[in-house]
């Protein structure tokens, strides 16, 4: 089964699939009706962790804007800008945004040049005009954000403080600032005149939002907003939520407001609503595999209980889904196992895409606070596997608001994909006072090889009074506790925590027969 030409041809459609560009035309399947949202006359943010599907579905609606010439649409991908600094990163989307729209490079009568061609020739002329920023450092432990300006000038700047143990003030010099903002209404003015009775709307998909320093984000998506606010273009974001920060208060609010300024959608499917998690992945592959073979079966390709394991494994994220699903089909057949997936080559393929990845994608992407979330994920699995033995874990609501620095850690290593949540509030057994949020730890650190000793906390089960099995069972872990644990210089490598735990070579995933 394993072996037939339905599976390979579902598994190259999937490798195809795995990484999304913009000159792509990527299967997307719409299960939660988020495309005809996302084609709404709307500002809105798409968020959703890596892998959610974010970049499918801004590229699939791409397409097919492109095929059926309407509306407009224009892709910035911030991954190739991740590294200007600001002001010149809002430039370069700004040149992404006007270089594609009608009479962007043309003339009047093959004389003069268009306003829409002077915006893109003054942009890259700002672009390359030099910047610089004066940086002093002090020792503190604050952080703070806002408009400031410049000595003598009156002009807008950006005055950004990051504190992590010492103060680094980066004042931006006014110029480029306050070009764009006294031509703001001049790119306004270019922008209705470019798709006046040609395009009745424009969507600026911008992905990977998140890529942009995050003290940096509420100023260029302020700046956006303001642009096509009141215009026929619609500003569409594509980033990871805690990743994300859209707003900052200085005197006045800099940025938008969700459910106020901008729509969301979230992509996100969790374990709290594990059932309805798992139907969603599943009825997802069932759909790719009737692309190119509109009878077949994908459910038959499981035994019963590799399905449930497959969507355990994933952390409930598409693309990890699809990823851990070939891979186990190649490790299965390089067993002679050809008939049906178990849940032992599951685990096995998702060892491959193992929390050493998700680590290393902290290192790359979390910036300054990439030291913090490492230590804290060290001290939880110390805490969880080492100490009480169980892979879940609770977190008092109290505590969350008594330790929002330490909480928004929490909430950044789910984004990650290093602990996935269970349920939002759940009460604790053992007479412990109070409400809880549950958290697991992603089944890629403890399934494969599977550690001796460790419980399971198998929280989609369901006992005699409908609550998860081992949930309430499952120890609190304190913020006071994360909060020694971010500032403490003992960088413990969670490699070395988990191959200090020893395997259980006994212990076997049980199985079906093929």
């Amino acid at each position: 089964m394993l072996l037939s030409q339905e599976v390979q041809a579902l598994k190259n459609l999937i490798r195809d699939s795995f990484r999304i560009r913009e000159n792509q035309d990527p299967v997307y399947v719409d299960l939660g009706g988020n495309l005809q949202r996302f084609s709404s006359a709307q500002h809105q943010v798409l968020f959703g962790r890596r892998g959610s599907g974010k970049s499918c579905l801004q590229v699939h609606f791409l397409r097919q804007a492109e095929s059926n010439k309407d509306p407009l649409a224009i892709y910035v991908g911030v991954d190739e800008i991740k590294r200007l600094g600001f002001p010149d990163v809002l430039i370069r989307i700004l040149l992404g945004v006007f270089q594609r729209l009608p009479k962007a490079h043309g003339r009047f009568f093959g004389v003069f040049d268009t306003p829409q061609s002077k915006i893109v020739k003054s942009l890259n002329k700002l672009l390359d005009d030099p910047e610089s920023a004066d940086v002093n450092q002090t020792d503190t432990s604050d952080r703070e954000a806002g408009l400031a300006l410049s000595p003598g000038s009156g002009a807008p700047g950006v005055d950004v403080r990051e504190r992590r143990g010492r103060e680094v003030v980066m004042s931006f010099k006014s110029a480029k600032l306050d070009y764009l903002e006294r031509h703001l209404q001049d790119y306004k003015e270019a922008l209705r005149s470019s798709i006046k009775g040609v395009w009745p709307t424009v969507f600026i998909l911008v992905d990977d939002f998140y890529l942009i320093k995050k003290d940096l984000q509420p100023y260029v998506v302020d700046y956006l907003h303001r642009l096509f606010r009141g215009t026929d273009a619609y500003l569409k974001l594509g980033t990871i939520r805690h990743r994300t920060q859209l707003r900052v208060h200085e005197g006045q609010t800099i940025g938008v407001e969700l459910a106020q300024d901008v729509e969301e959608i979230s992509l996100d499917k969790t374990f709290e609503t594990f059932e309805d998690t798992n139907s969603y992945l599943h009825s997802m592959l069932s759909e790719m595999g009737k692309v190119g073979h509109e009878r077949m079966d994908v459910a038959a390709l499981f035994n019963s209980d590799a399905a449930r394991a497959l969507t355990l494994a994933s952390g409930g994220v598409p693309r990890d889904f699809l990823n851990i699903f070939v891979d186990a089909i190649d490790i299965s057949v390089r067993a002679g196992r050809t008939g049906r997936l178990t849940p032992t080559y599951i685990y096995k393929a998702a060892a491959q895409h193992s929390y050493r990845n998700k680590l290393a994608n902290i290192q790359e992407e979390a910036g300054y606070d990439s030291e913090a979330l490492s230590r804290v994920y060290a001290d939880l699995v110390t805490f969880c596997l080492k100490e009480k033995r169980k892979t879940a874990f609770l977190v008092g609501i109290e505590d969350a608001r008594k330790y929002p620095d330490q909480n928004e850690l929490l909430q950044q290593l789910m984004d990650f994909k290093l602990i996935h949540i269970i349920s939002q509030n759940t009460s604790a057994a053992s007479g412990r006072q109070g409400r809880f949020v549950a958290y697991t730890l992603d089944f890629s650190i403890f399934m494969e090889p599977r550690r001796r000793g460790i419980e399971i906390v198998e929280f989609w089960k369901i006992d005699d009074k409908r609550r998860p099995i081992g949930v309430r069972e499952s120890p609190d872990y304190s913020l006071e506790r994360a909060a020694a644990a971010s500032l403490s210089g003992n960088d413990l490598r969670v490699e070395d925590i988990v191959d200090s735990i020893e395997v259980d070579v006994d212990v076997v995933v049980p199985e079906m027969a093929d």
